[in-house]
């Protein structure tokens, strides 16, 4: 007798943010969420930074509803954090297209395009020019 394998519905993200990707996989189920196999309370150090995280979901009131997988490489905390957010939109979206007039006006499904600019010959850094001295 040959046993079926319950399907389960998973919707997939990819969030991106500075330098950091983060591929983003929800699953109806309790609310947790798990950043590289580690709880987020646990992978990110700051408190606002997990607000960061979480906000797509209290935004969309389905606090408790999905359970969240995160692989993420890239960048610090704080471009994790907003690559994460990203993918849980582009997730939620997937879910149901109701969320997004809510998703847009918080502008979580806009990509963030502000990244480090670039250091110039010439200069100390990207805009700071040497010291300028008469003598």
């Amino acid at each position: 007798m040959a046993t079926k394998k319950k399907e389960t519905v998973r919707y997939q993200g990819t969030g991106r943010r500075k330098s950091s990707v983060a591929r983003v996989y929800i699953t109806p189920g309790t609310g947790n969420i798990i950043v590289n196999g580690k709880p987020l309370d646990e992978y990110l150090p700051l408190e606002t930074l997990r607000m960061v995280v979480r906000a797509p979901f209290e935004v969309t009131e389905t606090v408790g509803q999905f359970d969240t997988e995160v692989n993420i490489y890239g960048g610090g905390h704080a471009g994790q954090a907003g690559a994460m957010r990203h993918g849980i939109s582009r997730a939620l979206l997937q879910a149901s297209d109701d969320y997004r007039p809510k998703l847009k006006a918080a502008g979580f499904l806009t990509r963030d395009s502000r990244a480090k600019e670039r250091k110039k010959y010439g200069l100390k850094a990207a805009r700071r020019a040497p010291q300028f001295s008469k003598r």
